[in-house]
């Protein structure tokens, strides 16, 4: 017996050095800017606050949606602040609040079952000077603000509702891009203008402050930027929910972005939006060349993104520029952009010693897109001349300001590192365009697997290196260079061969499809993923190939969304089946693949305006296959009647 003791014990010992081992060559193979960022963001001293509670119902707030909160729950930060410190708490509720502003030492202390939820009335958001989208100038506060404070931190499993769909309607009305302020600067000619005089109301702000703790909560429907950090130093972002595609689609509904800030750790969050999921920033043209203050010392890892239109942007603002910066153990799902670089001829900065590492995409459009010379319709504002000099804003006139001498706008990108990667189910491999000037130099790609559709171009680039990096494309495109020396290429490998018994495979999934919609009566449209069978969050759609369900018993109409460039354009999809006179109907903007399956109880005679049609005698299923953006098919005559019908989406992909 003792020796079976002396065994375990043995055994016991082994597994603890065992883990031991591994857990010392984990931490040997993080970088030193990954440890040094741990010890000061995992130090229980870090961000402490005074173990104090003030409950905001104490100051008078009510919580219940409908009166407005704000004085009380200020009332408690105050409160807190004064005494030295605190933590502020809510009863389970829903407080309806204008713009806060969080104080040195004090925990805003959002439980779960609590919803912080924006109010839809400007004039309960007072303008403050910050810095928007590069420029500093007077833009009103957010519906939580750390405005120029130490020691403060946000915590909890509640949600902080930014109330969005009034801002977003204001910029570009309902439908998007149907209306508001867009449409009528679009038609002035001035682009470049309006979303700095859109002024929209971010869900949360940290300007100027340091040793901030952002944590655990759910942000939803922002009406601007979801959470921006402008100046700030030492700030811990960590598990928090971005989902800001809820009841519309919010423009420049940014995730997490970092401008001109140092010792950021940004991880385990999960970003659904409108706009780039994960950021980082460095001020635009002459103003931001004018403060001159880079962002550094930067970590984001281990997160998510989902619907957006970058799992990491670095710019467009760059001008103070960026440098000593990891980005790893990111994942993302149908995100249009992967890795994304943006700035213009104007903007300036040196963008350097950045590492992506450890990273997975899967069905995003282009994973590596470098657009130096990004959406000159915003990038270089013109003053027409038909404005009178005394009605222009002072925002304006330093937009305007040139950049002298002009070589000094030009951004330059060098340094970089990008290493194990998988990328399934691409788009285009391959988007780079530089300037000839300062092409994008010094780039090493390691370990990296992608398969694409397209291989892409790249221009104006210099010295890359790849080491096993291959792509896997259908046919035998090679990827255009445009003035680039010295530019390894990837390993061009052929794709595996489609999946011919897809579509049979299709019509075996009925009853798992049913099973699906009857688990939730309430989802009447669901959106199902064709490749792991489930639903799929969200309701913006990016495959080339779109298949229809056409389930009996609920109803049938459907609408989705989809990109149709940078987060600024997207576009409505609507498509209507009328059982009574077999009309179907798709109307949208982009070219799509369409594939039907309508469950009936008989064969129809013929079908009008489809590519290609056929009948599953056996399963009841009409298939309907269509090419375009627009679609009119007429199904004539069923031998036998049809049920009830409602569309059911999911990708081929």
């Amino acid at each position: 017996m003792k020796n079976r003791f002396i065994r375990i014990a043995l055994c016991t010992f082994r597994g603890i050095l065992i883990l031991l081992i591994l857990s010392a060559c984990e931490a040997e193979r993080k970088s030193g800017l990954v440890k040094r960022l741990e010890s000061i963001f995992y130090d229980p001293s870090f961000a402490r606050i005074p173990d104090r509670t003030f409950s905001v119902v104490d100051f008078g707030a009510v919580g219940d949606g409908e009166v407005l909160d704000t004085r009380a729950i200020q009332g408690a930060i105050d409160a807190a602040a004064e005494a030295g410190g605190g933590v502020v708490t809510f009863p389970e509720g829903v407080y309806l609040s204008g713009a806060i502003f969080l104080k040195s030492n004090v925990d805003l202390r959002v439980d779960e079952g609590v919803v912080i939820r924006a109010i839809q009335d400007e004039k309960e958001y007072p303008d403050i000077w910050t810095r928007i989208a590069g420029i500093e100038m007077y833009w009103p506060a957010a519906l939580i603000n750390i405005y120029e404070q130490k020691n403060v931190r946000i915590s909890g499993k509640g949600i902080i509702d930014g109330n969005g769909k009034y801002w977003w309607d204001k910029f570009w009305g309902d439908p998007p891009r149907s209306g508001g302020m867009y449409k009528d600067y679009i038609d002035r000619g001035l682009r470049w203008a309006v979303d700095y005089d859109c002024k929209r109301v971010r869900a949360l702000a940290v300007f100027g402050s340091e040793d901030i703790s952002l944590k655990d909560f759910t942000v939803e429907r922002s009406g601007f930027w979801t959470i921006s950090m402008t100046y700030c130093n030492r700030v811990h972002v960590t598990g928090v929910v971005i989902r800001n595609n809820i009841g519309g689609f919010g423009p420049s509904s940014d995730g997490i972005n970092t401008d001109s800030s140092s010792d950021i750790l940004v991880e385990n969050c999960d970003i659904d939006c409108n706009d780039d999921n994960l950021c980082i920033k460095a001020g635009r043209d002459y103003d931001g060349l004018r403060v001159n203050r880079p962002s550094e010392n930067i970590v984001y890892r281990n997160c998510i993104t989902r619907s957006g239109h970058g799992l990491i942007t670095l710019g467009s603002e760059t001008s103070g520029g960026m440098r000593n910066i990891e980005v790893y153990g990111l994942k993302a799902i149908g995100t249009n952009m992967g890795i994304r670089f943006k700035s213009a001829k104007v903007r300036g900065g040196i963008i350097e010693n950045i590492w992506f590492h450890d990273i997975e995409m899967e069905e995003v459009n282009f994973p590596f897109h470098f657009e130096l010379n990004w959406y000159p319709a915003y990038s270089y504002p013109e003053i027409p001349e038909t404005i009178p000099p005394d009605s222009i804003p002072d925002h304006w006139k330093i937009m305007a300001q040139p950049v002298l001498p002009p070589e000094r706008g030009i951004p330059e990108f060098r340094n970089l590192k990008l290493s194990n990667m998988t990328i399934k189910k691409a788009r285009q491999a391959f988007y780079v365009n530089a300037f000839p000037e300062k092409p994008i130099w010094n780039v090493q790609w390691k370990d990296i697997r992608i398969e694409a559709d397209e291989p892409g171009s790249i221009s104006h680039a210099k010295d890359w290196t790849m080491e096993n990096v291959s792509l896997a494309l259908p046919g035998d495109d090679t990827i255009k260079l445009v003035n680039c020396v010295n530019v390894r290429l990837p390993d061009i490998i052929p794709a595996s061969p489609p999946d011919t018994e897809q579509d049979q495979q299709i019509l075996d999934l009925p009853a798992l499809l049913e099973n699906l919609v009857s688990g939730d009566q309430t989802a009447g449209i669901a959106v199902v993923n064709g490749k792991v069978r489930k639903f799929s969050s969200g309701d913006t759609l990016y495959s080339d190939t779109i298949r229809l369900y056409v389930h009996p018993g609920i109803e049938k109409e459907f609408a989705f969304f989809e990109p149709l460039g940078d987060g600024f354009y997207i576009s409505q999809v609507d498509i209507r089946y009328d059982q009574e006179t077999g009309r179907l109907s798709v109307s949208g903007e982009r070219s799509h693949t369409w594939i039907f399956y309508i469950k009936t109880e008989g064969k129809p005679e013929t079908v009008f305006g489809a590519d290609t049609w056929q009948y599953d005698a056996d399963n009841h299923w009409l298939l309907i296959r269509g090419t375009g953006s627009k679609l009119n098919i007429r199904i004539q005559k069923l031998i036998a009647q049809q049920s009830p019908v409602s569309l059911q989406s999911y990708n081929q992909n």
